[in-house]
């Protein structure tokens, strides 16, 4: 490994599983000091911490809990920490049919996924070294219509726009803002949010061959690699982008 991130700090949210684990594991690869996770049940959160050693530091936060966020800031600012770069990645994945949409499916989504994001970057900006970097988790799906995700689709596209305006809005501090939108990836999101069972699983992977010029779904780190490049110094000229890491599915 390179060492990009030698004796840097990070917040990872949503990071016991999927992406955001991968994530927090590449950063520690490359020699960070800190690794903040969060997620929202204590069980895989230390399961995540004891895959991933003495340097990371687990929190049970709920992004869209202002308190939830709140003792997060408190925690590393008890620990005297700066960050570097936040990776405000957490968010949910689910079905809706429109024409029979609750509100309450509503509100769920956009709490998390929209709510979430703006105010754990707001919460956590504070502690933001000046030059860091912020990295925002959309999908593909903001680009695309697909059947039954217009809830998802619609929030992660505000994320999307997020990424735009506060690389504007922080220009001063000259902190980077970019949005990363994952394609297919096998997660747990798939099993827990989506609702697949092995057999919808196995067609979706087949399907792939058809859809993605790459011709397969993505493991979490392969998308966590382009997720440490816009974080680092090798993007240092990069700022207000979206790139997809999709093997080519929303290019075509």
């Amino acid at each position: 490994m390179s060492g990009r991130f030698t004796n840097q700090v990070a917040v990872v949210t949503g990071g016991s599983t999927g992406i955001g684990l991968a994530i927090a594991e590449a950063l520690l690869a490359e020699g960070a000091k800190r690794v903040y996770l969060t997620g929202r049940t204590a069980k895989t959160l230390e399961a995540a911490a004891n895959l991933l050693g003495e340097h990371v530091v687990t929190v049970v936060s709920d992004v869209a809990s202002l308190s939830d966020l709140q003792k997060l800031k408190d925690e590393i600012e008890t620990r005297g920490d700066q960050l570097n770069t936040i990776f405000a990645n957490a968010g949910i994945a689910e079905k809706n049919s429109f024409g029979e949409t609750t509100e309450d499916e509503f509100a769920k989504t956009f709490d998390i996924n929209v709510k979430g994001v703006f105010f754990t970057v707001q919460t956590l900006l504070p502690l933001l070294r000046d030059e860091g970097s912020i990295v925002l988790t959309s999908s593909i799906v903001a680009n695309k219509g697909m059947e039954n995700l217009s809830l998802y689709s619609a929030s992660k596209a505000a994320v999307r726009s997020f990424a735009r305006s506060w690389a504007n809005d922080l220009k001063a501090r000259k902190i980077r803002v970019n949005t990363l939108s994952p394609g297919l990836t096998r997660t747990p999101i798939m099993e827990n949010g989506l609702k697949m069972d092995a057999a919808q699983i196995a067609a979706l992977n087949q399907h792939a061959a058809t859809i993605i010029p790459l011709g397969y779904v993505a493991q979490p780190d392969e998308i966590a690699s382009a997720a440490l490049f816009l974080a680092s110094s090798d993007a240092r000229y990069v700022n207000g982008v979206e790139l997809s890491v999709d093997g080519g599915m929303a290019q075509i």
